[in-house]
């Protein structure tokens, strides 16, 4: 009878594709096949030098780097993270956290993380927003790498403003300083997979390494959803 119900309802009502907006049939979530297979993946998971890792060369603590999808303006990728970044779209942001580490672990991808580490919001806007989207991607990927979440070690001291029409070092100098280690006792000698939503210049994730990078013998991986275009 539920089926039935449910069926009747996806008859009027169907639940759509995010991106091309056509009906989704029983064995897909938020996105269909055929989108899902056209998602402007960046592929740096098969280069370990690739323009992620770039970005963070000057860290010695750090190991692997990589970013899932390229993101541009009106792009698959914006429209995706939009959806669960202001829309509260939550599962999608696990569905697609969960999609791109089953990629990545197949190939062999951060095979020897510990713990993943979202990076954190300001308190005070997470708390507005309800959640911390990059936690949610973090749920999806250790889900599939069956390693614990770490939300507590690091936290974000300053409420910074928004990076969005800032030049690449006011980038840099708006996030300095930012993190705060409360329990860097856990992540001694540990290998630890920090988690974010999108790279535009690597500000923000490089102040969360250089917090992390205080903590003896730490190995630093990176995993973003996107990273801009232009890098």
């Amino acid at each position: 009878m539920i089926q039935i119900l449910n069926d009747f309802v996806n008859l009027f009502y169907p639940h759509v594709c995010l991106l091309c907006r056509n009906p989704l049939i029983e064995c897909e979530r938020h996105i269909c096949l055929n989108c899902l297979l056209d998602l402007p993946e960046t592929g740096y998971h098969t280069d370990k030098n690739n323009p992620a890792r770039a970005l963070f060369a000057g860290f010695p603590q750090v190991n692997d780097v990589t970013a899932f999808l390229f993101f541009e303006k009106d792009g698959k990728a914006q429209q995706l993270i939009h959806s669960f970044k202001y829309y509260g779209n939550k599962s999608l942001a696990e569905y697609l956290g969960r999609i791109a580490a089953i990629e990545l672990k197949d190939y062999g991808f951060y095979a020897s993380i510990d713990t993943v580490i979202p990076v954190p919001l300001y308190p005070g806007k997470e708390k507005k927003r309800g959640y911390n989207q990059s936690r949610l991607i973090a749920n999806g990927i250790s889900s599939i790498y069956g390693c614990s979440i770490d939300g507590t070690s690091v936290k974000r001291m300053v409420d910074t403003a928004s990076q969005t029409h800032k030049q690449v070092y006011e980038r840099h100098v708006n996030v300095e300083k930012i993190f705060e280690l409360t329990n860097a006792e856990n992540l001694f000698g540990k290998h630890i997979l920090l988690v974010d939503d999108v790279i535009t210049t690597g500000a923000t994730t490089s102040a969360c390494i250089e917090t992390l990078s205080k903590i003896p013998e730490i190995k630093i991986s990176i995993f973003s959803l996107a990273i801009a275009m232009k890098y």
